[in-house]
């Protein structure tokens, strides 16, 4: 007998591992966080609620329509023309979105703070004191970043159902008269449509969840209720304020989140089998002039942050004199105590931390998505009702994560100040949903027949799964376990509220580095930001480079 037709009783105690951990770490916060919302002592008022809530919702409207204004252009550059370089200049604009948000935060301060590239190019060219330009603690700022991070679900997403268009109606278009433009809008947008929406709605549910960017580059002065919620836990100690605020804003991503994947169960149906674009050339002057302008902007746009955080980190500036020379120093020194202070945590250790977590998230969160895929498989029924629950993690934000351990778990044995542990568990109620995504399809694509094979041929089913089915799931663990991997590297609003002194992670010292003031702390910030990159960066090529069936974009 197969696993696959293992016996119901089985099936039923490994559905209860992921429901028993997700009760345990996602439902149990969320309600001790109602409880303290409505039995904890604290200021409340209506404006200190509207006011994040305002801004929240406007900064995402706007970087959701400044990605869209940047987006679609590049999705029709890459859905429709083929041109040198191609492929490289598609995995630079997918970059941005697997790098954490304080590396991305960071980059953009090594390029336009005031201790950035353009800010030192200038100081020195025109010989000022004080620097000319100010992006930092600005809405500009936000909006950049967030647009540097999403754009590549544009083009994924938008992109890819744009080259799955069937040619044959919009040539029936043309045909009958239709002049370009009105081609793309009677006939290209409306099927477009969904996808639009869909991917629309992503990059809104990931603007309004935004947490590090905010924090790094808006300031004090541009608070979101991610911000908010963070501020008045930790500055404030109001847990009621913030419980109610949590509250808002898991009601507004799940909202959010229902409609997403209600639209992009539609946008299957509306991308139908025919003849798709096929990319070529670009074709006259015009056509090349808008390629070749947009492969400019678009270098420009994703290089240059990068380019500046690396840089930047390798720079030694000095502010008396104005001097500044190319150095590893800033590297070094993540490995030396130069406090000499017996608290005092060196940046060696904080990647140190990361990476332990990181691996420990990785291997929880195959652990589990690997049970909940088989039990996917064994009950369909019970599938389709559970499937969401494991999901709204997805839709709960980290920073309503973090307050609900801070909250919840105070007492030994699971004690935030005692058990650093529960740091790659909050990791992997993010990480969990990605391993089951990548690994339950390709469980699914598991032919029965050679299992079938195998036990007539006298195997036992510990042997068919070892020689079947092991090697076939093995990629897509190997590619869950990445993507868990990276989740946690990077992850930072959980971790802001749960990580001690002690134990910082790369995001968390990062963060405080940047917020400390001095040359050394800023260089040795932007070094830990650049190596934080280079990791993500790895694991993603590594993902790229294995190949799975089924592999799908969002």
């Amino acid at each position: 007998m197969s696993l696959r037709t293992a016996p119901r009783l089985l099936c039923h105690l490994l559905w209860l591992v992921p429901l028993a951990f997700l009760a345990l770490f996602f439902l149990l916060p969320l309600a001790r966080i109602l409880a303290v919302m409505a039995s904890s002592s604290g200021t409340v008022s209506l404006p200190s609620i509207l006011k994040p809530l305002g801004f929240t919702l406007w900064q995402a409207l706007l970087s959701t329509l400044l990605t869209l204004a940047l987006g679609l252009p590049a999705a029709y550059i890459f859905s429709h023309f083929n041109f040198p370089g191609r492929r490289a200049l598609r995995l630079l604009v997918t970059v941005p979105f697997i790098l954490p948000t304080v590396v991305v935060a960071a980059g953009f301060n090594a390029l336009a703070g005031p201790h950035g590239w353009l800010n030192l190019l200038l100081m020195r060219l025109f010989q000022l004191t004080v620097p000319p330009i100010s992006l930092l603690n600005t809405l500009g700022a936000i909006l950049l970043a967030h647009v540097f991070y999403n754009t590549s679900i544009l083009i994924r997403v938008v992109g890819g159902a744009w080259s799955a268009l069937d040619e044959n109606i919009r040539g029936a278009a043309r045909v009958l008269g239709g002049s370009p433009l009105q081609v793309f809008w009677k006939v290209t947008l409306p099927l477009l449509r969904p996808s639009l929406l869909a991917a629309a709605l992503l990059v809104f549910l990931f603007d309004f969840t935004s947490f590090g960017v905010i924090l790094l580059l808006g300031g004090p002065g541009y608070a979101t209720l991610e911000t908010e919620i963070y501020t008045q836990t930790l500055s404030m100690l109001n847990l009621r304020m913030a419980g109610i605020l949590s509250v808002i804003q898991l009601a507004c991503t799940i909202g959010v989140s229902v409609v997403y994947a209600r639209i992009n169960a539609r946008r299957a149906l509306a991308l139908r089998p025919g003849h798709g674009v096929q990319a070529a050339r670009p074709a006259g002057a015009r056509q090349a002039i808008f390629v070749g302008v947009s492969i400019l902007f678009l270098l420009l746009f994703f290089l240059t942050p990068l380019l500046s955080l690396v840089m930047r980190s390798l720079l030694a500036y000095d502010v008396a004199s104005g001097a500044s020379r190319l150095t590893v120093a800033n590297y070094a020194g993540l490995f030396v105590n130069q406090r000499g202070s017996y608290f005092y945590v060196p940046p060696v250790r904080a990647a140190l931390n990361s990476l332990g977590f990181a691996l420990l998230t990785a291997l929880l969160a195959l652990a589990l998505g690997i049970a909940t895929a088989y039990a996917q498989t064994w009950s369909v029924r019970l599938r389709k009702w559970i499937d969401a629950l494991i999901m709204l993690p997805l839709g709960t934000s980290a920073v309503t994560l973090g307050l609900g351990f801070l909250i919840t778990f105070r007492k030994p044995p699971l004690d935030v100040a005692s058990f650093p542990l529960l740091i790659p568990i909050a990791h992997t109620l993010v990480a969990f949903p990605f391993v089951l995504r990548t690994v339950a399809p390709v469980l699914l694509s598991v032919p029965r027949n050679l299992k079938d094979a195998a036990g007539v041929l006298g195997a036992s089913p510990w042997r068919v799964w070892r020689h079947v089915e092991a090697p076939i799931i093995s990629q897509a663990a190997v590619i869950g376990g990445l993507y868990a991997f990276a989740i946690s590297l990077g992850e930072f609003g959980a971790t802001s509220f749960l990580a001690r002194p002690d134990l910082p992670t790369l995001p968390v010292a990062i963060y405080r580095y940047l917020s400390l003031p001095g040359e050394t702390n800023y260089g040795q910030a932007l070094a830990m930001a650049s190596i934080l990159m280079l990791l993500c960066i790895l694991s993603m090529a590594l993902i790229e480079r294995i190949p799975l069936r089924g592999r799908q974009d969002y």
